[in-house]
């Protein structure tokens, strides 16, 4: 079934491309159907880039989804044009009042910062506090993850002894969660980052359950209050190229970055990258819409309380 979007979103072509069913607002207005309604607050300096991955990765269901991509209005994006962000995205402060079945908070490259000097953390505190009455489920990725967490559950970040960038190894922790349901024991996952939430602190924790880690990467998702709360540490929604472009940025920026672990074939950035991680990327999207948001969520977002 569609995406739901607005008619003239300039991804939507490269998702009609890649044969995903994408639902204008006309056709959508004719269905006698109530879509699944995902609010996204995109953090991501290349807007565009977040925006088509997200929506690749919801489109793999059968359910319909009406995706409102959300903007902080305490931060002026520098890397996406003020036109493309005051067309296609809503102000917090527009959309408060009303309630989703899903929200995504995305990654942000602020992660070196302590989160109360992030220009906008009053606005995302304020966000995440929304989302315990107005969202079914939320799904925090990458910083958004740690940001989650830390004002949730009072766990801070780590900064890790070097950037952890590159596709690594996982293990599924608790299989029976249907979350991670019909994973393979062991899959792959993007991670780009400077920072980690330390293992012990949330294993110690009995509000948060671990629902898969890596040696290398630490945890990669957790879950508390059943599921209303979900945070996956690293990118599931990256495309084959994205750790590609990351690197060569900053290359060209003269950090020295390192390779990206098990990425590119006998680790030289000249030969196209392996996409090893998109079949378990799918299946996270499609379990959390299928049993933590439409399953879960009532007929009538209005007329029950969460």
């Amino acid at each position: 079934m569609p995406i739901r979007v607005q008619n003239d979103l300039p991804v939507k072509e490269i998702l009609e491309r890649e044969n995903i069913f994408v639902m204008d607002e006309y056709r959508a207005a004719h269905q006698d159907i109530r879509p699944i309604s995902i609010g996204l607050l995109n953090l991501m300096p290349l807007k565009e880039d977040t925006e088509l991955q997200i929506l690749r990765s919801l489109s793999n269901t059968p359910l319909q989804v009406d995706v409102t991509f959300v903007r902080m209005t305490s931060h002026v994006s520098k890397n996406t044009s003020t036109s493309h962000i005051y067309k296609f995205y809503e102000a917090f402060e527009d959309i408060r009042h009303q309630k989703f079945d899903g929200f995504i908070i995305t990654g942000a490259p602020v992660e070196q910062m302590k989160f109360e000097e992030v220009d906008y953390w009053q606005e995302l505190a304020e966000i995440m506090e929304w989302t315990k009455t107005n969202v079914t489920s939320t799904l925090h990725l990458c910083w958004g993850a740690q940001a989650g967490i830390y004002y949730h559950y009072g766990i801070n970040k780590e900064m890790l002894p070097k950037k952890l960038s590159g596709v690594y190894r996982h293990r599924v922790r608790n299989r029976k969660i249907p979350l991670v349901r019909g994973f393979d024991d062991v899959f792959m996952a993007p991670h780009s980052r400077h920072t980690e939430v330390p293992q012990n602190l949330l294993e110690a924790d009995e509000r948060i359950t671990i629902l898969a880690d890596s040696l290398q990467a630490g945890v990669f998702m957790c879950m508390a209050q059943e599921g209303r709360q979900i945070f996956v540490m690293g990118h599931p929604e990256y495309d084959r190229m994205t750790l590609d472009s990351e690197y060569k940025r900053d290359m060209g920026r003269g950090l020295n970055p390192q390779i990206p672990e098990n990425y590119y074939p006998d680790d030289d950035p000249d030969n196209k990258p392996v996409l090893t991680w998109r079949s378990h990327a799918n299946n996270l999207y499609t379990n959390w819409l299928n049993y933590y948001v439409y399953q879960v969520t009532p007929y009538d977002l209005y007329g029950t309380p969460f």
